[in-house]
């Protein structure tokens, strides 16, 4: 088994490569004076079990088209089985046709992956699960559950917590976590009018007195948490903190968070976090390089990777 990675996360590269007790293995990724992208492999991977992790986060083109050479260049230096460990996959939110003459850009990125030599596909936390039918090749969606449970469990009394999902789309997602807690659900009911804007209607559930904790997948702008912590907190609640797999973050989110009435933004390090992120008094990153490092050894060892998450 042999573990490389491209420019985009690096820091969860080497936390992952330590879990394993493995270098990172030695591969050239840089670019020609007009942005093309080269990549170099520097050591020998003919019958080698390879895995690559890179997030197709911000620049998400760059770090995709990084991945797809990559690949390529392991299929063609005969690797036996190369798996594409993608914690953030981009794209995802563009998974159905929401409108006509429009399209569905995440089965592109998943064609595009597959015929670039992957033979099998190690994510976290996809925004829809059918996404994983967009692959025609074995595809693991791990969880993140875990690991955000055990951090409310450390810093929450769990009897005075309510679990919220910010929309009825991520009621199963809210719902694992609430079930693994043993903890009460509530719903926020809002109405998109535009693109990037969303306004908090209503809140289904009694959040009097309750410590709320948000679940999602993805932050991106910020808007629809602070909106959703602002009517919580309007219907009673004591404290309002998310916990999000993937931080996004992008414009103006973290100025958005940091004046939120949020007590506390979690987000794994799926998507490597910037200075900004680092410096917010009230964003914490969670790591998850352990559970992806376990993921993998399970991978390449052939057993069972869903068990992780009984």
């Amino acid at each position: 088994m042999k573990l490389f990675a491209g420019n985009s996360n690096r820091v969860l590269a080497e936390s992952v490569a330590r879990y394993l007790n493995i270098p990172i293995g030695k591969a050239s990724v840089r670019r020609f004076a007009d942005q093309e992208i080269f990549v170099e492999i520097q050591e020998n991977v003919r019958g080698e079990d390879v895995f690559i992790l890179q997030s197709t986060s911000y620049p998400a083109n760059d770090h995709l088209m990084e991945m797809l050479i990559m690949m390529d260049a392991f299929m063609r230096s005969s690797a036996r089985r190369i798996t594409a460990v993608i914690p953030y996959f981009g794209y995802a939110r563009q998974d159905r046709r929401a409108s006509g003459r429009t399209p569905i850009s995440a089965k592109l990125v998943a064609n595009l992956i597959t015929h670039s030599g992957a033979d099998r596909i190690l994510t976290l936390d996809l925004h829809a699960g059918q996404i994983q039918g967009f692959f025609d090749i074995p595809t693991d969606n791990l969880f993140a559950a875990p690991v955000i449970t055990r951090d409310i469990k450390a810093n929450y009394s769990v009897q005075n917590v309510m679990v919220v999902s910010p929309d009825v789309g991520g009621v199963v997602r809210a719902r694992a976590v609430a079930k693994r807690i043993d903890a009460q659900l509530a719903i926020v009911d809002k109405r998109r009018e535009r693109p990037g804007e969303s306004e908090v209607m209503n809140i289904i559930g009694d959040v009097d007195g309750k410590d709320c904790i948000l679940i999602d997948d993805i932050v991106d702008s910020g808007g629809t948490l602070c909106n959703a912590a602002d009517a919580l907190l309007a219907n009673g609640a004591t404290s309002v903190t998310a916990y999000i797999t993937h931080g996004v973050l992008s414009g103006g989110a973290v100025a958005r968070i940091s004046s939120s009435k949020l007590k506390e933004l979690v987000i794994t390090d799926s998507i490597q976090p910037t200075s900004s992120v680092e410096a917010a008094h009230n964003i914490r990153v969670l790591p998850i390089g352990d559970l992806i490092g376990e993921a993998i050894s399970r991978t390449a060892t052939e057993e069972s990777v869903s068990s992780l998450f009984d």
